[in-house]
Formats: C-alpha cells, structure tokens, sequence
C-alpha cells in the first residue's frame, strides 16, 4: 500500500495542508539552466554541427548530416500502411474526432476574421491569419505519444498553418511506428529524429537543414521546458507545462475501482504528477484506498505511481460537493471528473480547469486519446488564466482600421487633444493635417 495522504476539510490546519499538497516548485534548477543555455547558444552559433554532437550524446544516435535525420514522408506513410488493423483504425478513429472538434473552433467568430462599418464609412474590423510554421516537440524518452501528435498537428492543420515541422528524440535510434502513422495522418510536413534542448533551439533559430519556425508547441522534459523558456520572444510558445494533474469530485453512486484507475492514469505519468479525490463520502475514500492497495501491485509502472501518490496524492474528506467544488476551483486542475450521480448540477459551480469530465464514464484517458477536445491543457494552477490548446493557438489576429475622410475630422480632433495632453507633438501634428479647415 502506498503512503497517500488523508486529509478533512474540517480537520485544523487543512487549509496550510492544502496548500502545500498543491504547491507548485516553481523555482528553476539551476544546473538545468545553465546546460540548456549553453546548448541553445551553441545550436544558435554552429547549427547542423552543434545538433549532431548533441544527438550523439543525449541519443546515441550517429549520424553524418542532419539531413540524414530527417524522417522522410514515404517513411511516415510507410509506417502508417504497415500499423496493425486494430492500430490502424483506432488511429484514425481518433484523428477524425479529434478534425471534427477543431474545425468547430475554427468555424466560431473568434477564429474568423470580421469588418463592421459605421455610418460615415470608416471600417473597422478583425484579420485572422494562420501561422507560417510551426515547430511540434514530441518527448520520446520514456514513452512514445501519438496522441500528443494528433493534439498538435490536427488543430495547426486546420488553423491554416502550412508547414509543420516535428522533432523528436529517437534514443539509441528506435523509431515508434504508431508515432510515425500519427505523423502522416496528422499532416506533419517534415519530421526530425532530433530531441532535448537542441531540437527547441534548432526550430526557434533554424540551422542550415532545419527551418525556424514562428512558434513552438508540444510538452517535454524540464531541459525542453527550460529551453522553450529561453526561445520564447524569438518564438511564441504554447505554454510552460508543469507536471500532469488531475482531481476528481465523487460521492456515494462513484465506482471505487474506476476512481483508483483514473487517479493511477495520471500517477503514471512520472513521479511528479498529481492525483487527489475529493468525496464527501467516508465510506467512498476507504473503499477507493483498498482498491488502490489491491490494484497497485499488478500496475507495471507501479514504482513511478506509488511515489507520485506518496509525494503528491491525496484522498480528502470534505463536507459536501458545494465544498469540493470550491476547493477544486482553488486547486485548478488540469483534469477534472465529476464522478458523481449529477455533474451537470456541479458544473456551473466550477470555473478553474482545463478540462472537465461529466459523469462516471467520462474517463480521463478518453479524453487523453479520442474524445475530441485537445489534450494539451493548462498545468500548475495554470487554468485560472489560460485555455487548452486550440485552432485559435496558431492563428494570429490583426486590427483592420480605415477611417473615412469625413471620420478623420472628429477622431482627429480627439486624437489631437489626447497627443497634446501625452506630450506627443507629431502625434497630434499627424491627426491634424488630415483636417480640412486646419
């Protein structure tokens, strides 16, 4: 049985109990700063060399071009054509669900470009542009990620970007086949067997093979955050992702070993993620904690889920749901599940999570995987201030103004009072000379 933390919320102390369960170190590891500094700045001053020294080392992958690092398209297609039926078609499943919920997004009015005109002809509107190019990290580490491809190429896709590139690490110069179909079904224009800090470097600054790009999304270790952090003005990022979470709300009507799995779905993960019950209901918290006991031993990653369940799980007695609700909205988790008998009576009660799971078969891993909804979601409290990620992430929006002559001589006057009153003398100058009697 793992060490999981239990907790009350009428317990003393709870709130200083609380906070440090969901405390985020957000602190930056100064070794890891200093390596990944020295990389991005070697990568921006030799390029292709700097990459292939780095891939030797990281990877253990030889190489002698960048060039040959290069995924080609016939090799993605390749992989795609030789998947397993089943794999083939549980691929597919999900990319199509996946399309057909972004190109809702892109069909809504803030992903549109707009116009509206006024009475003496000045025209006032909104210009939406897709992107040029877009840098796709995929971590290839521990595990690989299809999914985490699909969640970030689609979307780019629809959005009108046009060139996607993706990097990913490919150590000791193993190639997942499942990843590479996710590729090509997702629309990938060229792919890289290239990770770590050097691979963000590389696409924020480009290299004599590797194209910059305009923006770089996809999660990955803390080098790959660190560095995401230091490209970031050079490039735009989608966000600086902190460990996977996940809190769910359950009370009497909740399945205890469904609630066990879905806190193991995120414990496994790393050892950094977080995973926490909120019930009401005493005799819910047991039951999920002998499940958690019972299941346990047969995970294969049970190492990596006790110890993220040891250092940052908890099962939390509270005293109703009204409670629990507002306890999640001051947690903000990445995912929420209402593992209740009625999630819509809850739901206008929330307004703090990336993304929320309606009713006890509404799994987390399904939205992980194939639900539709982007996965890419905001971490670390995160969700108070930012959105998953979406169509609207690789779209840029400009201002269209066209003042009409007769407009000009009354917001020019108003411009010309506000310039003089800022000190802006060629400011006011510039509004005054569109005036007719001036």
């Amino acid at each position: 049985m793992t060490d999981l933390a239990r907790l009350d919320s009428s317990a003393l102390g709870f709130d200083a109990a609380l906070a440090r369960l969901t405390a985020f170190e957000s602190k930056e590891d100064v070794a890891i700063e200093a390596a990944v500094a020295a990389i991005v700045a070697d990568v921006r001053a030799r390029g292709d060399a700097a990459v292939l020294e780095y891939t030797a080392r990281f990877d253990r992958v030889q190489a002698t071009s960048v060039a040959a690092l290069e995924l080609p398209a016939e090799e993605l297609a390749a992989a795609y054509a030789a998947l397993p039926a089943a794999e083939r078609d549980a691929l597919t499943k999900a990319a199509t669900r996946i399309r057909a919920y972004h190109e809702r997004q892109r069909t809504e009015s803030c992903s549109r470009s707009w116009e509206m005109r006024e009475a003496d002809g000045t025209r006032l509107g909104q210009k939406v542009t897709a992107l040029a190019r877009v840098g796709l990290y995929v971590p290839g580490g521990k595990a690989a990620y299809p999914s985490t491809v699909l969640m970030n190429a689609l979307p780019a896709g629809i959005a009108g970007v046009a060139d996607i590139v993706m990097t990913v690490p490919t150590p000791d110069g193993v190639k997942h086949p499942l990843l590479l179909a996710a590729a090509h079904l997702a629309g990938v224009t060229r792919a890289f067997a290239i990770g770590g800090a050097q691979a963000i470097a590389a696409l924020a600054y480009g290299t004599a093979t590797i194209p910059a790009v305009d923006k770089i999304v996809g999660p990955g270790n803390a080098y790959v955050a660190a560095a995401k952090r230091r490209v970031f003005g050079t490039v735009g990022i989608d966000m600086i992702a902190g460990p996977s979470e996940i809190l769910v709300i359950a009370d009497a009507s909740a399945n205890p070993d469904w609630v066990a799995m879905d806190l193991f779905a995120q414990a496994e993960h790393d050892e950094a993620a977080r995973a926490i019950l909120l019930s009401p209901d005493a005799a819910l918290l047991d039951a999920v904690a002998a499940s958690i006991a019972r299941a346990l031993p047969a995970m294969p990653r049970r190492d990596i889920i006790a110890q993220a369940l040891a250092r940052n799980g908890a099962l939390i007695r509270v005293r109703d749901l009204d409670e629990a609700c507002t306890i999640a909205d001051r947690i903000a988790p990445e995912h929420l599940e209402l593992a209740v008998a009625d999630p819509e009576a809850l739901l206008p009660k929330l307004s703090n999570a990336g993304a929320i799971f309606l009713g006890h078969h509404s799994s987390e891993a399904i939205g992980d995987y194939c639900a539709g909804p982007n996965h890419v979601l905001p971490t670390a409290r995160s969700a108070r201030f930012s959105s998953p990620l979406g169509v609207y992430d690789f779209q840029k929006r400009s201002s269209v103004i066209g003042v009409s002559e007769a407009a000009a001589q009354i917001l020019g006057r108003t411009a010309m009072t506000l310039a003089h009153g800022e000190g802006l003398t060629a400011h006011a100058r510039s509004a005054e000379y569109r005036l007719i009697d001036r």
